[in-house]
């Protein structure tokens, strides 16, 4: 067989992209950097006691009184660590990576289930990406993006896609057809089938890989600390240099914990959440123009008199 050169093609092609638009390279390492450092100062610098409360109502909205003490207990914990800020400063590089994750997967998606030849493209690309070993990842973001952050929320983003494109293109398959067809028939225009239709009959799909994106995201807080990205990463990474298993520990119970939370409010998302039956009860409870809620406004029109 010959010797065919794939690595060094690549290589030539990381070389060719570098020399011809640095600029490109730059920009998107000042977007991340911005990002990931205004979020983290917004969550690191007020008090624990407010973000904490803030956890909570949301948690409770989303979810009931069961998530709202376990959101209480958990920070709580996580301050009795002394991991807060660390525990923040990850959780802002893991929102940045899983929303720009979901505003690239939701819509490739959504493309994929309206186009066959695109999801045949696709699909081989997702297997790629999710059979390639994590640490490959980090080969190309360190070549583009040095060491740092941006590398990590770099290879955090393209570790995190397929999920968000595979259930969204499995929800809008799975849509009845015969709906679908309804809609068609009542004259609605393929725009408005997706929005009015397909879309709100997909959400819990889409929220389930919403869901996975966030927590592939976070699995890769620990790759990203090797990166030399601050957060429990770090933590992990410095305890295993450093054979500190109680640091260690510490460090993989906040993930844990802080993993639970968000898997628990992104996957209420996808059902009727308490917040939705209150706003649902208090629409039904609305009274109708000139009539209560009660009692239904009557026709003004006089009996009729028995024949």
């Amino acid at each position: 067989m010959p010797d065919i050169p794939l690595g060094q093609w690549v290589s030539d092609f990381i070389d060719w992209l570098l020399a011809t638009v640095p600029w490109l390279f730059d920009a998107i390492s000042a977007v991340m950097q911005v990002l990931v450092d205004g979020l983290t100062e917004a969550l690191a610098t007020p008090p624990p006691v407010v973000w904490i409360v803030v956890f909570t109502l949301v948690a409770l909205l989303v979810r009931g009184w069961g998530l709202a003490l376990y959101t209480v207990l958990a920070f709580l914990l996580v301050v009795s660590l002394e991991l807060w800020v660390e525990t923040m400063q990850t959780l802002a590089l893991v929102l940045v990576a899983a929303v720009i994750a979901t505003a690239i997967g939701v819509p490739i998606g959504i493309l994929a289930a309206r186009n066959r030849a695109l999801s045949v493209v696709v699909r081989p690309v997702l297997d790629s990406m999710q059979t390639t070993p994590v640490f490959v990842y980090l080969i190309p973001a360190v070549f583009f993006f040095g060491v740092g952050v941006v590398p990590g929320v770099v290879a955090t983003i393209l570790f995190a896609i397929p999920p968000g494109v595979r259930l969204t293109e499995l929800g809008i398959r799975q849509v009845d057809r015969e709906v679908v067809e309804a809609a068609h028939a009542f004259g609605a225009r393929p725009g408005q089938i997706l929005r009015e239709v397909q879309l709100p009959l997909a959400l819990p799909s889409i929220m389930a890989g919403i869901n996975q994106v966030i927590m592939l995201a976070l699995s890769m807080v620990v790759t990203a600390g090797l990166l030399g990205a601050a957060g429990l990463g770090a933590v992990v990474v410095r305890a295993v240099t450093q054979l500190d298993v109680a640091s260690g520990f510490e460090g993989g119970l906040a993930v844990v914990l802080l993993a639970i939370f968000l898997d628990r409010v992104t996957a209420a998302f996808g059902h009727r959440t308490p917040l939705s039956r209150m706003l649902r009860a208090r629409k039904r409870r609305t009274p109708p123009p000139g009539g209560t809620a009660e009692t239904p406004r009557r026709s003004e029109e006089p009996a009729q008199a028995p024949a």
